[in-house]
């Protein structure tokens, strides 16, 4: 029998995958929020996530080689023939259409964006109102697990299991330096922008290291 993946590798693919989902608000007037958010992962902007392209958005992220590996199978596994449009052959590189992401939505959320992939500004708010009792504009991640408690729906196995590696995956890439999960950086993910600013801060890291070995 092969080896098991690592509990905390498990958690971080999972989280990836509902990274990949998303939720939001967009400047696009022809995409959903869901949809533009799911299009960070989409390197070529052809409508369409493959393979290589999630194991690309997961590395430009900080994701590791092996969790951007696994993650990338799991993640295109899973969501590949949920958006498959009616009549379309698969394909060898488990394309994710970007159209049908909100089929991936999963249960045991906060409810911030509805079925159809929009934003529920009120259902946000509603996550600092009753966790955010150490400052109203971020969470502890203690306040960050009563969250994920309060969120399970009675029955539901799969949900909480996908909730927690979602936000658990984000406090261990956004969370500040005193240990907060900013509303502002959380409003990130909602809206894709926090992916960028997560590439962005990478690749100036690769830029500096590259300086640095030049001229010392």
């Amino acid at each position: 029998m092969g080896r098991h993946l690592p509990l905390k590798m498990v958690f971080r693919i999972v989280g990836i995958f509902l990274l990949i989902l998303g939720t939001g608000d967009s400047k696009a007037t022809d995409m959903t929020p869901l949809q533009m958010h799911a299009s960070f992962f989409d390197r070529n902007k052809d409508g369409m996530v493959t393979l290589k392209e999630t194991y690309q958005g997961m590395r430009a992220i900080g994701c590791s080689v092996p969790v951007s590996a696994a993650g990338s199978l799991f993640i295109n596994g899973f969501l590949s023939p949920k958006t498959r449009p009616p009549g379309k052959s698969a394909s060898a590189s488990l394309p994710i259409y970007i159209e049908n992401i909100n089929k991936g939505k999963h249960g045991s959320d906060t409810d911030s964006y509805d079925s159809q992939g929009r934003f529920v500004p009120e259902k946000f708010e509603q996550i600092f109102i009753k966790y955010a009792k150490t400052n109203p504009n971020a969470l502890t991640s203690k306040e960050l697990d009563d969250m994920l408690k309060g969120n399970k729906d009675p029955g539901d196995t799969k949900g909480p299991i996908a909730a927690q590696g979602e936000w658990k995956l984000l406090y261990d890439l956004a969370k500040d330096k005193d240990g907060f999960l900013q509303k502002d950086t959380i409003r990130g993910v909602y809206d894709g922008s926090l992916f960028y600013k997560l590439e962005q801060a990478r690749s100036s890291s690769k830029i500096k290291k590259i300086i640095v070995h030049q001229w010392f």
